[in-house]
């Protein structure tokens, strides 16, 4: 296996690419790792089924003559000619670990993967580890209560199939690399600091795995199309033993490539190699809407660059795409050669609909004349889409510490929803928050029992919203029939309604069914004011009141 995977590496691989890593050890290799992987070109969210994923996770072989997607998730078959229905792009290391920020990891492929969507909402976002009680198995995804010893405070862990456990363990190896200065939101496997960033249940949990499930050739063939998109590669698929240097049994000793089964890095010559792009690389715009604008920095990286890297754009629809910040069309040497490379903007603006293509070409910087660099450029611009309403309906599975927020979504296509979540503490202070949802209900983990809370919902297309959604109120589950003190509330079932006993007079009052959804707002609420509603369950809720209150109305 290693020898294998070294001569594909010899054959792919940049030879300056890793040389940074050549002589390091421990946490100096970890770091080395890091400056080399994280510099690369981000990829658009909405370019990531019909682009990115049919180049990275489809099945080399046939299936009843058709192509499938290859998801780690189920043993579904999904056919890439039907689309993504029913699958999700996945963030196998919790996006939410992070805050779930917008930033290079959100669409970084080689944590990103497509899967089933029942497997993704029941593996939330879980640790890895080892089931002892599974709630959910589907043959290949489990999720349930972990083994002694794991889970790091978790209250379930997501274990995949024993085939797939390596890929997870060499996914999670990279994050924590190439992203080893974020601040983790949650820490059940990661912890703060550039190392060892990974707790030590979670060292040993995956170098287990790494061990037992060694690098297959899936990987190998995903490393080199992710590489082939993004610019950058996985250094733990590259390189078997590299995991082992820096968290495992060979944390004592140096890493020289030439020792890693064959010599993939030959000496250094002094002639010019890019390193980034990759020789016929793509970059895909994904879909825009007519009249606005899309921009992705490709990263230019390369050594010994000797004089100024020359670019033109080609193509039947060249107009449509142009180069921002670069002077006389030129990146100089020293920005290419330097470690953090040159990020190259590219703006795609389209003037008429369809599909655009066209190419970046990178010439000069001291290669041979005629060298020329190639990267195909493609789009697609579409009508400006009028997004209708979604509807916001009850939350469901309401525990103490979680609810599931659910909505109806209008018939048309969708790229996401963003949940506005508001949550009204006992000192009164109000908190929002925005949460993306990929379908059309969210599981909520972080509630408290003794804090009412309400979300309204927005749809997304092509970066345009929906109106927000009607509001749904989340009641506390503790005491929900109690009064509020600090007013003097009551309310009284009678005939027709409910009358208001209150102390003082109170600014508003709002009304909501057992759904959720309100029924009446009312300004200047006196003592023994009628309020009509017809029988029912009903909840009524003051500004700034702790609790609301329950009535039945017969």
């Amino acid at each position: 296996m290693l020898l294998s995977l070294c001569a594909t590496v010899a054959a792919d691989v940049p030879h300056n690419y890793y040389t940074a890593l050549d002589g390091k050890k421990k946490e100096a290799l970890k770091t080395a790792a890091h400056e080399v992987i994280r510099p690369h070109t981000v990829v658009t969210y909405n370019s990531l089924f019909p682009t990115q994923f049919p180049k990275t996770d489809v099945y080399p072989e046939l299936y009843n003559g058709q192509k499938r997607w290859w998801e780690m998730y189920s043993d579904n078959v999904y056919y890439v000619s039907r689309g993504w229905s029913g699958m999700n792009r996945e963030h196998s290391f919790p996006k939410s670990w992070w805050g779930g920020d917008n930033n290079e990891a959100y669409t970084d492929l080689f944590h990103l993967y497509p899967s089933e969507s029942d497997a993704n909402m029941a593996k939330s976002n879980y640790p890895l580890g080892e089931v002892e009680d599974a709630t959910f198995d589907n043959g290949v995804t489990r999720v349930g209560y972990a083994v002694i010893g794991q889970g790091g405070g978790a209250g379930k862990v997501f274990e995949p199939a024993d085939e797939y456990k390596g890929d997870f363990a060499r996914t999670y190896f990279y994050v924590v690399t190439a992203y080893q200065d974020f601040t983790w939101k949650y820490t059940y496997m990661a912890q703060q600091g550039d190392y060892p960033t990974l707790k030590p249940w979670a060292v040993d949990l995956l170098l287990d795995w790494h061990r037992r499930d060694p690098v297959s050739q899936k990987e190998i063939d995903r490393n080199e199309a992710v590489y082939k998109i993004q610019g950058n590669r996985n250094p733990f698929i590259d390189f078997a033993e590299l995991a082992e240097y820096i968290w495992g049994s060979r944390t004592s000793e140096t890493f020289y490539i030439a020792e890693q089964g064959g010599a993939i890095t030959p000496p250094i010559t002094g002639d010019p190699e890019l390193v980034s792009p990759a020789e016929n690389s793509s970059l895909d715009f994904g879909q825009v809407a007519i009249g606005s604008t899309q921009t992705i920095e490709l990263l230019v990286k390369g050594v010994n660059l000797s004089s100024a890297l020359s670019i033109r754009v080609t193509g039947t629809d060249r107009a449509m795409f142009t180069l921002q910040g670069v002077k006389d069309n030129q990146i100089p040497a020293s920005k290419v050669n330097s470690d953090e490379g040159y990020r190259l903007a590219i703006r795609y603006a389209p003037t008429m609909l369809g599909k655009h293509v066209a190419a970046i070409t990178l010439y000069d910087g001291g290669f041979a004349a005629g060298k020329t660099f190639n990267v195909a450029l493609s789009a697609e611009a579409l009508e400006v889409p009028q997004m209708l309403p979604v509807v916001a309906t009850a939350a469901t599975d309401v525990t103490d510490s979680s609810y599931v927020a659910n909505w109806i979504a209008p018939e048309q296509t969708i790229d996401y929803y963003i949940v506005h979540r508001t949550r009204y503490l006992p000192s009164g202070e109000v908190v929002t928050s925005e949460i993306i949802a990929e379908e059309s209900y969210l599981l909520i983990e972080d509630r408290a029992a003794d804090v009412s809370e309400s979300y309204e919902v927005q749809s997304v297309r092509l970066g345009y919203k929906s109106e927000l959604s009607n509001t749904i109120q989340v009641a506390k589950t503790s005491s929900v029939a109690a009064l509020d003190d600090s007013y003097g509330l009551r309310a009284i079932s009678v005939d027709g309604g409910v009358v208001v006993r209150c102390d003082d007079e109170v600014d508003s009052l709002t009304v909501y069914d057992i759904s959720g959804v309100m029924i009446k707002q009312i300004s200047g609420v006196a003592s023994s004011m009628m309020i009509d509603l017809p029988s029912g369950v009903y909840f009524i809720v003051a500004p700034h009141s702790l609790r609301p209150v329950k009535v039945i109305v017969r």
